[in-house]
């Protein structure tokens, strides 16, 4: 069996008290995913990561600590592949997509992102993610919706319908 090895990130970003981040789309495929690519000779996990996420997107990145997850697939007949990801933040660069390999980028809110990966493997990455995230404390402070105060008249437990 052929193995591969790839690595890539999960790119992050806060607009508007959102939390989104980074899909992109293929030139020859159809579903959204995240950037990754090829691991080089001499090159460790998050030098490709972060040089992947710069080819495909035009973005410069940093890496979060303690965020590395493994996905495992066949994406062939006897070809194993193996991509590492990593959790990362924009410290520059313009958002572009890389002539003639990507097709589309675009920021989505994290649970849009969710609903919008075609696969099991990156869903769960993006609810890694997201407890990443809060465990550092970058998601957005819910706000609780206040309580209905009782109006005159009305009843504080209004009965079922049947």
């Amino acid at each position: 069996m052929q193995e591969e090895k790839s690595c890539g990130a999960l790119v992050y970003r806060r607009r508007n008290n959102h939390v989104q981040i980074l899909l992109l789309k293929h030139c020859l495929g159809k579903n959204w995913s995240f950037p990754k690519g090829h691991v080089e000779p001499g090159e460790r996990e998050g030098q490709t990561a972060i040089r992947e996420v710069r080819e495909e997107t035009g973005l410069v990145v940093g890496l979060f600590p303690h965020f590395r997850h493994c996905v495992e697939y066949n994406p062939k007949p006897n070809v194993h592949k193996r991509v590492v990801y990593f959790l990362a933040y924009v410290r520059g660069g313009t958002l572009h997509p890389q002539e003639g390999e990507i097709r589309e980028l675009r920021w989505v809110d994290l649970r849009k992102a969710e609903q919008m990966v075609a696969f099991s493997n990156d869903r769960k990455l993006i609810r890694q993610a997201r407890r990443r995230l809060g465990q550092m404390g970058l998601l957005p402070k819910r706000t609780k919706t206040p309580a209905k105060k009782n109006v005159p008249g009305e009843r504080a437990n209004p009965p079922r319908e049947r």
